[in-house]
């Protein structure tokens, strides 16, 4: 491929499909218990996401450095491939602008080279979609402008919801956007939200039960808008995550095209008991 695509760790598809479409990435950190951490080395998630549970206990996260950036586009650079880095919310993160940043260094050792970073306006799913539609259209051949275009008309397309059990996690890590004005009464209900560039409040259900159905429920409204492709991923929640999978394979007829557990970086803004739901039309993807 003439271009070669980059993303970052809070993506959480999984590695397979990442290796299989080519699909580089840059770590984010967690820094936690006076250490910091690469997101991509921490694999006991159980662990992780029960120490979270003890609300004293809030680890903060960072983006990458320059250097983690040049580190993964020299040797792409050196191959002869242009970039297309594609990365979380620029509205939540500085990733994308240190993107950017280590894009222009580069230029100084491989002026022939192009680095053009899309800012996905979302994270996990749906940035994990957008990357994936960039990878769809570098395998064609298509040139830097071509890709960057196909990735933001699939970010365009591309709809996620997640629903969380409290706005506690979102509050005390200042990503909580939009959804600022529930905080109060809403802490005693399930939230519905949405990352378009922030955070942004959708619906409110009382239980548990009911954000389930709502869930299922956007899953029919996603085939109503046209997308034939889509995905589950969790936060602590495997069972309720299998189970919305039975539900989406009535609705879709298809398989989804991953399920997977949310890692230390995003997890640590929304908390154990996270749903997300998403879809989008296949034609973007590979």
């Amino acid at each position: 491929m003439p271009v070669a695509i980059v993303t970052d760790t809070t993506h959480y598809i999984p590695a397979a499909i990442l290796g299989e479409h080519g699909v580089q990435q840059v770590s984010l950190y967690i820094n936690d218990a006076d250490q910091t951490v690469r997101e991509a080395d921490i694999v006991d998630l159980d662990d992780y996401y029960e120490r979270l549970k003890d609300l004293s206990h809030a680890p903060t996260t960072s983006q990458p450095s320059v250097g983690d950036f040049l580190a993964v586009y020299e040797p792409l650079a050196a191959a002869g491939n242009d970039i297309v880095s594609i990365h979380l919310s620029a509205a939540i993160s500085g990733t994308s602008e240190t993107a950017r940043l280590a894009g222009e260094e580069l230029k100084a050792s491989y002026p022939d080279r192009q680095v053009a970073v899309v800012d996905s306006r979302s994270a996990c799913a749906g940035l994990g979609g957008v990357a994936l539609a960039a990878a769809a259209a570098a395998r064609t051949g298509q040139g830097v402008e071509q890709v960057v275009r196909h990735a933001e008309d699939a970010r365009s397309a591309l709809k996620v919801w997640f629903a969380i059990d409290t706005l506690e996690y979102l509050r005390r890590g200042g990503r909580i956007g939009g959804a600022q004005a529930w905080i109060g009464g809403a802490l005693k209900v399930k939230p519905i939200l949405t990352c378009d560039g922030d955070i942004k409040p959708v619906e409110r259900v009382r239980t548990a039960g009911k954000m389930f159905d709502r869930m299922v429920a956007y899953m029919s409204e996603l085939v109503q808008d046209g997308a034939d492709c889509w995905f589950i991923q969790h936060i602590q929640s495997p069972d309720k995550a299998a189970e919305l999978v039975e539900r989406g394979r009535e609705i879709f007829d298809s398989e989804p095209l991953f399920v997977g557990e949310i890692g230390p970086v995003i997890g640590a803004h929304l908390g154990p008991g996270m749903l997300g739901v998403g879809g989008m039309p296949s034609r973007f993807l590979p």
